[in-house]
């Protein structure tokens, strides 16, 4: 279905989180090291429960080495810095979100890539923090499914 690329993810429950949605959309996940916690980790295998091994769950040692993996897939940074509305876009099954890491979000190196087809933003009032990195990926995944009429077995 779809791929989730999260970039030097710092908080376990949100990776956990974020496992336990891509098994239940039967999406896929990608992790882009270094990480700010350990895979195994008490808080991550809490929060996506008994998914773990169901999950499909891909780990890299760069972005470039992730975009090799899936270079033929188009390829979306989920930014506060971008200025074009997540769902102002057709998605297709195997497009890529990329996320960056909580505190930070994605870097400029990533965001002005050749790499990324285009720059989307979940809208928000002007001047707050952003929202919660599971809560992101939830809210873009589900348009993107949204879209393709939900094309899953349920």
């Amino acid at each position: 279905m779809f791929n989730i690329v999260l970039f030097e993810p710092e908080i376990p429950p949100n990776t956990g989180n974020i496992i336990r949605l891509c098994v239940n959309t039967n999406s896929n996940l990608h992790l882009i090291k270094p990480f700010g916690f350990d895979i195994d980790e008490k808080q991550v295998r809490r929060a996506g429960l008994d998914y773990h091994d169901m999950a499909k769950v891909t780990s890299y040692e760069s972005y470039s080495e992730c975009h090799e993996s899936l270079q033929d897939n188009r390829f979306f940074a989920v930014s506060t810095k971008a200025t074009n509305r997540y769902s102002n876009y057709s998605y297709l099954n195997g497009d890529v979100f990329v996320f960056g890491p909580e505190t930070r979000g994605l870097p400029d190196i990533i965001l002005n890539s050749p790499t990324i087809k285009d720059k989307i933003r979940i809208p928000m009032y002007k001047n707050n923090r952003s929202l919660n990195l599971s809560n992101s990926v939830a809210i873009v995944l589900y348009e993107a499914l949204r879209q393709i009429n939900f094309n899953m077995k349920i």
